[in-house]
């Protein structure tokens, strides 16, 4: 490893995306009802080519380690483009992009809703929170059919209503209405209409790619990150037998949202004191907790699977630091609160307390809370544990 001392991802739960669409002048909604962008989507002459373009930005986003989905902004901006694609990232060369049928379309349109102009619409559009969500987009069964375009009704349903496109004898098409659900999206092509809500947090993937500095084992599996600003470690008393924490693997139990809403979003939070070696009460005034925070996506087909991360969640794990603080939260929104939990060091055989508030939303799922020990991970390393509906296996790693 050729750096070892860092603190991960802190508080990314603190980013905020910011909605432009209200910064839009004139007198309209702010906000286009999904419902009205899967008929408008439905009704458009839709080709391979645009098919092409769409897996094209959700096979993009898996590989940032996103859902399976491709955001307004991007498709009108940079099509084909993914979430967490890099800036410097060329988009897509694509004959007739679907920016263009549905700017073809609402310039056409003989009215739009609330006495919008079409320029007007279409910013609203492209300034929205909305995506096209195609979930299993991954699995061969349906290639070659027209996608079902339906749309999230945002209250837990697991059916909808879905518009699909029929081609008849003579070459005209006709859109009809079905029933779908999460089964037929398995053996045919879907796209959701929903709201994109974990764009503005950093993926595992986005990381590693945006900071090779960080290095890396000689397997290219570790994740290292940098120092925190300001950190002042006490001097070390021995620096022998060093060992880092490492989250190893993940596995998700069951399903935490509806299939129209997408993929479950994981966010592991671990307060700790990194690289500890105080010998008196004194310097654990120096030490602050360091706070790991990262997002793991769990895809619907990635169920019951245990998926590697191998991220470092303590560089420098000393026998000195007895406890630790461990949350985990599937994201649902809210307004952002914090967990305050408390770890322990040991200063020559007496314990002592040290405190750490880590940050979760109030409508977030705690899948589970509570403090581990050095004993633990001792014990059960390289042993995947429960932790409520999710297994995690961490691993001490002899560095």
């Amino acid at each position: 490893m050729k750096r070892l001392f860092f603190l991960l991802f802190a508080a990314l739960v603190a980013c905020e995306e910011i909605d432009h669409a209200g910064e839009q002048t004139g007198s309209y909604p702010a906000v286009i009802p999904p419902e009205e962008v899967a008929r408008l989507l439905a009704a458009l002459p839709i080709g391979e080519g645009q098919v092409a373009e769409v897996r094209d930005a959700v096979t993009a986003s898996v590989a940032n380690g996103y859902d399976e989905e491709y955001r307004m902004a991007d498709l009108f901006a940079a099509p084909g483009t993914g979430v967490g694609d890099p800036a410097t990232k060329a988009p897509g060369d694509y004959e007739v992009p679907l920016r263009d049928l549905i700017g073809d379309y609402v310039r056409a349109a003989a009215a739009t809703k609330a006495g919008l102009s079409a320029e007007d619409y279409l910013q609203v559009l492209a300034a929205s929170d909305m995506q096209i969500y195609w979930p299993f987009s991954e699995l061969e069964e349906g290639r070659g059919e027209w996608p079902v375009i339906t749309y999230d009704p945002d209250d837990g349903s697991t059916v909808n209503v879905g518009y699909r496109i029929r081609e008849e004898a003579d070459g005209s098409r006709r859109v009809e209405e079905i029933i779908v659900d999460e089964a037929y999206a398995r053996h045919h092509p879907v796209w959701v209409v929903n709201r994109n809500d974990d764009a503005g947090y950093p993926t595992l993937e986005t990381l590693r790619r945006d900071h090779p500095e960080w290095g890396s084992d000689p397997g290219g599996t570790l994740v290292v990150g940098p120092l925190q600003s300001g950190w002042v470690p006490a001097t070390k008393t021995d620096a022998s037998g060093l060992r880092s924490l490492v989250l190893k693997a993940f596995k998700m139990r069951r399903q935490f949202d509806p299939w129209l809403a997408g993929a479950s979003e994981f966010f592991v939070k671990l307060g700790a004191i990194d690289d500890f070696y105080a010998s008196t009460e004194a310097e654990l005034l120096l030490y602050q907790p360091l706070i790991t925070d990262f997002m793991i996506v769990v895809r619907r087909l990635m169920i019951a699977q245990e998926l590697p991360f191998n991220v470092v969640l303590v560089s420098n794990w000393t026998d000195q630091l007895q406890t630790c603080a461990l949350m985990i939260t599937e994201d649902d929104g809210g307004t952002q609160t914090t967990w305050k939990a408390e770890g322990e060091v040991k200063i020559k055989s007496k314990t002592y307390g040290f405190g750490v508030s880590l940050p979760f939303h109030t409508r977030d799922d705690i899948v589970w809370r509570g403090s581990l020990s050095g004993k633990y991970f001792e014990h059960y390393s390289d042993v995947p544990s429960r932790f409520g509906d999710v297994d995690l296996t961490f691993s001490l790693v002899e560095r």
